[in-house]
Formats: C-alpha cells, sequence, structure tokens
C-alpha cells in the first residue's frame, strides 16, 4: 500500500490543524513508547545481539520476526498483532502529516552543522541534506520550544556528527521530517524523533539516538546502536509494579525457609540470618560480624518469615507474563539498561558484565524481575543502579538455583526457589531469601536495604551554643517500628516546657540553659526485634558570653599626645568595636585600633575631647558587653596673660613683680637673666606668681627680670624682661650764700643739687616762703 493511500483521510483532517508553532504540540500517540517502527518495512538489527541496546518498543506493521534484536527494554511487536500494528500505524502517519502541514519559517542550505546554531521554529530545506560535525538547537531556556526539519530529500550524517541541546531544548521537542532515505554514519549522536517517508533509515555502530526512529513503508536497520526514548514533553514517570510486602522476612539478610544457612570465612552483614528448616541449623556466621540477630535454630521468629516469604513468592509468580520479556536469557547483563517494569525471563540466566537500572528520577520506583530458571553471574558482574534508583526497590524472583559470582555487586532482594550461592568477595546490597534449598554464603558483605533490628546510621553530633539559644540532637537509624528514649547518662529525658521530642530522632532543648550542660546525652532505639541499641555519648557545653574583666581607664594629656584605650574581656570568638557616644569610631590617620582591645590616637586634638569613649565587645553569643564610659582631657598649656612690669622705686623700698597665666598645674620660677632667683632675707616668692624684695639696694638694679611658667605639658610661657631702676636721693652740691644788699635791692638765693625728679620749696627758718 503507498503511503499516500495512507494519508488520505489525514490529508483531510490537516485542514482542521493550525499552523505549527512554538507552542504546538506533537502528539505521538501510541507510538509515543517505540524506539523504532516501521509501517510497511523490515526492522532489524545486524551487528552484535547484546551490543544493541535500545530502551522502547521495536516494532513493524509487516516483519513477522524482527531478527537480530535481543533483550531491550521494551517490547517487540511484529505484524502478527494487527490490531496493534494498525493504531500504530494510524498515530505514526498523523504525526507525519502533522509534520507535513507545518508552515517553514527559515530556509537554511542543505549543509548541516559545523557549529551551526539554530532557533526553535519550522526549517524546510528542499534538496538532500547532510549533517556534519556538531548542529546545536537552542531553546533560549524555553522548555517548550520545538524544532521541526523538513528535508525535502535524503538525510545523512557524516562520521561522529551530533545534535547538541543547549537552554533547555529538548530531544522530545525536535522533529524530522525526510521524503527520502535516512543513513547515520556511525558514531552519530541523533536527537529527535526522525520519520523517513517511503524510504529506509540506516544506523551504523556506535550511533546513539535520543528519540525514535519512525520509517513509512521502509526498512529500518540497525547495528550496535544505543537508542533511548526522550523523558520530558509530559511523559509520565515510570512507577514499576508494586512491591512484593515481605512481611516479617523484610527483617532478613540472609534467610532459607528450608534449607541450611551456612557461612565460610569472614562476611559482614547488615540484617537478620536464620533459617526454618526443621532440622537445619544456621552456623559460621560470627556475631560480632553481624549487625542484626543470628537465629540458629528454627524458632517463633523464622517461623513466621517463613511465611510471609512464601506469600511474598506467590505474588511474584502472580505477575507472569509481566510488561516485558527479555528475549535472551543467555545474553543477559552487556550493558543492558532496564526501566521501572516487570521483567520475565523464560530460561536460565547468565548474567555477564554490567546491568544499569534507571529509575528515571523516581526514587520510588519497583524494579521485578522474574526468571524461571537458574541464574548466574560472571565473576565481578554488577548491578548498578541509576538515577535514584534503590536497592530497597529491586526484587528478583529466581526459580532455580542461584550463583552470585566472586567480587560481583548485586542490587536488590533475590527471592529464589533453589539454591543460593554467594563467592568469595561479593557485594549484596539487598536480601537473600530462599523458599525451599540451602544458602551458602562465602566471605562476602551482605546489607539490607532497610534493617528491623535498629542499626544506627549517624550518630548524634556534641552541640554548643549560648545559653538561652534552641540545640536539637539528631540520630539516623534503620530497622522496623523503632521506638526512641533520649536519656541524659542512665536518667530518661520526659517532655516538659523546655525539653521536647523526647521519644523521636531529635531531640530539642529549647531554650538552653546552664543546668543543661552535660557530657552524656544519648538515645536508645528499641523495636520489637531488639532490647535496644544505645548512641554514643554526646555532649551540651555553652559558648561564653562577653564579660569585660578590665575597664577602660580616662586619659588625661597634653594636645598633640599619643593615647590609648585598653579593654581586657573573656568570651568566644570576641569582636571589637569603639564608639564615641553612639557613634563608631572607624581608624583613620591618627585612629588605629578602632575594631581590636586596644584603641590609639596617635596625635590628639581639641576635636577628641569627650567623656564618652566607650567599647562594645561582641562574640559568638548574640548579648555584647559594653564598657564603662571613659573621657578624654587635654591639659592647658601654660599662657601668660598678663606681664610683669618694670619697676622704679627709691633704694630700701619695696617691690614686687606679678604675673597672671593660665594653663595646667602652673608652676613659676622668677630669672634676673638666666640665672633663677632664689628666696633670701629681701627675696620672696621666686617659684610663685609675684616675686617680692623687700628692702632694694643698688644691687637689685637690673633691666633683665623675668619668670618661665610651666605647667602639665612640655612647653614652658617665658614672661618679657623688665627692669627694677632706682631713684637718686637728693643731693647739695652747691651751698646758697649769704646775701647783704641795700633795701630796695634785688636779691637771689641759688642751690645746685643733684637727685631725681628734684622739686624745691624754699623756707625762712621754718616756714615755707610762698
Amino acid at each position: 500500500m503507498k503511503v499516500n493511500n495512507h494519508l488520505c483521510f489525514l490529508i483531510m483532517i490537516g485542514s482542521f490543524l493550525s499552523l505549527f508553532g512554538n507552542a504546538q504540540v506533537v502528539s505521538l500517540g501510541s507510538s509515543a513508547s517505540y524506539a523504532l517502527y516501521s509501517t510497511g518495512g523490515a526492522v532489524s538489527n545486524g551487528g552484535t545481539v547484546f551490543k544493541t541496546r535500545i530502551t522502547g518498543d521495536v516494532g513493524s506493521a509487516s516483519d513477522p520476526t524482527l531478527p537480530g534484536f535481543g533483550n531491550i527494554d521494551g517490547k517487540l511487536t511484529t505484524v502478527s498483532n494487527l490490531t496493534t500494528n494498525t493504531l500504530i500505524n494510524l498515530d505514526v502517519l498523523a504525526v507525519y502529516a502533522n509534520l507535513n502541514t507545518a508552515v517553514p519559517t527559515f530556509f537554511p542550505a542543505p549543509l548541516l552543522g559545523n557549529g551551526q546554531v539554530l532557533l526553535p521554529g519550522v526549517y524546510s530545506i528542499a534538496a538532500p541534506s547532510v549533517l556534519n560535525l556538531n548542529l546545536i538547537l537552542d531553546a533560549q531556556n524555553d522548555p517548550n520550544a520545538q524544532f521541526v526539519i523538513k528535508i525535502g530529500g535524503a538525510f545523512s550524517t557524516n562520521a561522529n556528527a551530533k545534535v547538541k541541546l543547549i537552554n533547555g531544548a529538548q530531544a522530545c521537542n525536535v522533529f524530522w521530517k525526510v521524503e527520502g532515505a535516512v543513513s547515520l554514519a556511525t558514531g552519530t549522536f541523533m536527537k529527535g524523533t526522525i520519520i523517513a517517508n517511503n524510504a529506509a533509515i540506516t544506523m551504523s555502530p556506535n550511533d546513539t539516538l535520543e528519540g525514535r526512529a519512525f520509517a513509512i513503508q521502509g526498512a529500518i536497520t540497525v547495528s550496535e546502536l544505543f537508542a533511548y526514548l526522550p523523558t520530558g514533553c509530559g511523559s509520565t514517570s515510570l512507577q514499576g509494579p508494586v512491591a512484593p510486602n515481605l512481611g516479617s522476612a523484610g527483617c532478613f539478610a540472609l534467610f532459607a525457609a528450608n534449607g541450611v544457612n551456612t557461612n565460610v570465612g569472614i562476611t559482614n552483614v547488615v540484617g537478620d540470618v536464620g533459617t526454618n528448616g526443621a532440622s537445619d541449623l544456621t552456623t559460621g556466621y560470627n556475631s560480632l560480624l553481624v549487625v542484626g540477630n543470628i537465629h540458629p535454630i528454627p524458632d517463633l521468629v523464622t517461623a513466621q518469615a517463613a511465611a510471609d516469604l512464601l506469600l511474598a513468592y506467590n505474588y511474584l509468580v502472580s505477575l507472569n507474563p509481566g510488561d516485558i520479556e527479555l528475549i535472551r536469557p543467555d545474553l543477559f547483563g552487556h550493558n543492558l539498561v532496564l526501566t521501572p517494569h516487570t521483567y520475565i525471563m523464560q530460561a536460565a540466566v547468565t548474567f555477564t558484565d554490567t546491568l544499569y537500572l534507571d529509575a528515571k528520577g523516581n526514587t520510588n520506583a519497583v524494579f521485578i524481575i522474574n526468571v524461571n530458571g537458574a541464574f548466574a553471574t560472571n565473576v565481578n558482574a554488577k548491578v548498578v543502579l541509576l538515577n535514584g534508583a534503590q536497592a530497597k526497590n529491586c526484587y528478583w524472583k529466581i526459580d532455580g538455583a542461584v550463583t552470585i559470582g566472586a567480587n560481583a555487586l548485586f542490587n536488590g532482594t533475590l527471592i529464589a526457589n533453589g539454591a543460593i550461592n554467594i563467592n568469595s568477595g561479593a557485594q549484596l546490597n539487598g536480601r537473600a531469601l530462599i523458599v525451599s534449598g540451602a544458602l551458602l554464603v562465602q566471605a562476602s558483605n551482605v546489607q539490607m536495604p532497610a534493617t528491623c533490628s535498629p542499626v544506627i546510621t549517624l550518630q548524634p553530633q556534641n552541640q554548643t551554643v549560648c545559653v538561652g539559644d534552641a540545640v536539637s540532637f539528631n540520630v539516623n537509624a534503620i530497622g522496623s517500628g523503632l521506638t526512641y528514649q533520649w536519656r541524659n547518662g542512665l536518667v530518661n529525658l520526659v517532655n516538659n516546657s523546655v525539653i521536647s521530642f523526647v521519644n523521636s530522632p531529635t531531640l530539642i532543648i529549647n531554650p538552653t540553659q546552664l543546668s543543661d550542660q552535660s557530657s552524656n546525652y544519648n538515645v536508645v532505639i528499641s523495636n520489637a526485634y531488639a532490647s535496644g541499641v544505645t548512641s554514643s555519648n554526646v555532649s551540651l557545653s555553652f559558648l561564653s558570653s562577653p564579660v569585660i574583666t578590665t575597664q577602660p581607664l580616662p586619659q588625661t594629656v597634653c594636645e598633640g599626645t599619643a593615647i590609648s584605650y585598653t579593654v581586657a574581656a573573656t568570651g568566644t570568638n570576641l569582636t571589637y568595636q569603639w564608639y564615641r557616644g553612639l557613634i563608631p569610631i572607624v581608624n583613620s590617620a591618627t585612629i588605629s585600633g578602632a575594631t581590636s582591645a586596644t584603641l590609639s590616637i596617635s596625635t590628639t586634638s581639641l576635636s577628641d575631647v569627650g567623656a564618652n569613649y566607650n567599647v562594645v565587645v561582641s562574640g559568638a553569643c548574640p548579648t555584647p558587653a559594653i564598657s564603662n564610659n571613659v573621657s578624654l582631657t587635654l591639659n592647658a598649656a601654660p599662657v601668660i596673660t598678663t606681664q610683669p612690669l618694670s619697676q622704679t622705686v627709691c633704694e630700701g623700698t619695696a617691690i614686687s613683680y606679678t604675673v597672671a597665666a593660665t594653663g595646667t598645674n602652673l608652676t613659676y620660677q622668677w630669672y634676673r637673666g638666666l640665672i633663677p632667683i632664689v628666696n633670701s632675707a629681701t627675696i620672696s616668692g621666686a617659684t610663685s606668681a609675684t616675686l617680692s624684695i623687700s628692702t632694694t639696694s643698688l644691687s637689685d638694679v637690673g633691666a633683665n627680670y623675668n619668670v618661665v611658667v610651666s605647667g602639665a605639658c612640655p612647653t614652658p610661657a617665658s614672661s618679657n624682661n623688665v627692669a627694677l631702676t632706682l631713684n637718686n636721693a637728693p643731693v647739695i652740691t652747691t651751698q646758697p650764700l649769704p646775701q647783704t644788699v641795700c633795701e630796695g635791692t634785688a636779691v637771689s638765693f641759688t642751690v645746685v643739687a643733684t637727685g631725681t625728679n628734684l622739686t624745691y620749696q624754699w623756707y625762712r627758718g621754718l616756714i615755707p616762703i610762698v
């Protein structure tokens, strides 16, 4: 049937489709689960079977065999399933029709790649196209951005060509509509859904396809391909099947319901160990190496575990045929990637190399693998968990004997109806549980993903806080039905207004007080399977709040002098900030140590004077300590405000010189020239503001009396020089002479005298002449 006949009705539908835009969603319908599908051609794998790894379904509407495919993480759909094929065909053709009607907005050259960057939109290339090197699709941070590349002829890639997605671009939003054959050279990394119309698709060894390859009436041939369906674009998160309920059997890491349980060599076990066979024993385990209970002989606990294990086994049997059949049990492993599903293998399994279990980001996703036959791993085989997969969510039901090879890494719970042998050096993250058969463990490590008996996985930690802070002690433990009791030493704590959650993994004390200080807080963790395990003792201690032990002292200095204020304090993680009043001091050219224990001012000035210097001492605890306010006072240098005055007196007269001065702590020293004057019988006040001479004499005469005024500051003030002058006493050097004259004649008497500021008064006897 020609494709145009298939599309006849879809072309009619196309008239109702809106123009294709970035926001348009291409619905894949039932074809969404297919990685490879042809509506009318053969689909085959031409390379080594296990080197072709596909996550997704593979199908053909005309191929009855799908030759060359082995284990894939999906279904193989052949022409025999006509109803399914008819629906898938219609959905693939609908996708083609949708893309075919998309109106192009960009028209690039036929040669794509070479570092080329394409933005979201519809691209049209009328001729055949080739991809070389790198083609970059940039979504510009829009996760819904779509890229449609329509090629009007064949499409091929050169070796190692790559499609790269950046800035939120997703492979689920990339579509390639090709009107011709598609040929991907070796090493190609392809992204998106490819639809080849009326032509074949060929993919070479070492190609990687994140997306899908759909051929309309053409064959699809691959060889050693790694292909996986893209996530995003509304794809549902895989949950997997419902996990079996192990009941009390889940408390056992190693258990045989009907058979012996034997260890040889040094084996470490986390979980319970036991057997329930009537005459069977559990032997060879060192209790020091088993974190859990050892049941050497059957008891009530093992009886219940055996009954619960049988229920879990029967549930797993009921899941047949499961979601996906892995058709080549002999090629199991070989880097096969499985996603959360129920798988079945209908024959004995040989597990080689590595198996990946990919939870696709869902940490609760469940994997169940049913094997209807024996199961054996090679030496160093590995089960690797990806993207949130957890060992506790992986289950292996084996109907036959199980052999875990030496140094193998195995994840999940083994539930076998047959013997289990775990060889030397193997690591089992899960459980080995046997419905019927013997269990042999040889120098291995077995750790349950969860245990019934309490196991502390993270001890509480010492706490150091400030008084009044809230504090919490935390413990992490695994086990079933755990209960907690916090203690201080051997004394059980009880909930009150300050202490809470004493029966939980987290103990809270809020607010703390000094009486809570202790070095032996611990928690006892118990459950129905163990009387209790006690954590390490941990301490609650307190950080020291800041306390000032030595206050800073007031300072009085002369202007220009360096000063410092120092505080001594105790506390944890102390920091300092000096203040003047409420204003924080900052370091400057003259100020240093503003955030240290000592504040220094290298050159004081009048602007520094103040009575409110203080320091705030902070620490690890929130309440700071504040010092006393202290002052900075500047002493005044001596300044003479009134100079002494020169003195002129008569010999023998008392005189005094007085100076007036301002300053701090003034002292005086009078000088005559450069010679200090000392007090004597006639001299007093030589070191005071007033110098006195009680009886002046010619020896006291001088023009260089001065005083030096000193004070608290080093520079003294010197007065002006002043004089002491003595007046001369009157001395008659020429006496007047007697006069004899005739009456009526003029007469004069003359006297000659020496002295200072002489005045004269003539007398006749004692009567002054006027």
